[in-house]
């Protein structure tokens, strides 16, 4: 298996890992955001949805693409931070935003050392 295939491996187990701890945190159930809502000009489409609508239905969406068609992967990745801001701003128990920058640090951290 080539070091690419394996990074997406890698990836995938990731993913599946941040919709496991978004079930977890109670992140995961929301209604899917109205099809205008992601031409979002803004980062992280903060302006048309919350940000775990944003995690769910284009970071983990893109990334699983990219992860099936063996597509390269971004140069860089740096998500972790905006997540944990947002956990704070809405006042997440301390252990659930724990559980969430970790999984997140793993995603960036993967995609950015490849």
């Amino acid at each position: 298996m080539s070091d690419q295939s394996a990074v997406h491996d890698e990836l995938s187990a990731a993913l599946r890992e941040l919709e496991a701890t978004m079930r977890a945190t109670n992140l995961w159930r929301m209604e899917e955001p109205e099809a205008s809502a992601f031409n979002s000009q803004q980062p992280f489409c903060i302006d048309t949805m919350s940000l775990p609508q944003w995690l769910r239905f284009v970071f983990i969406a893109r990334l699983q693409t990219l992860v099936e068609h063996r597509a390269p992967l971004p140069a860089n990745c740096d998500v972790a931070p905006a997540v944990d801001a947002w956990l704070i701003q809405e006042g997440a128990r301390p252990e659930d935003r724990a559980l969430m920058k970790k999984v997140v640090e793993d995603i960036d951290q993967l995609i950015t050392r490849n």
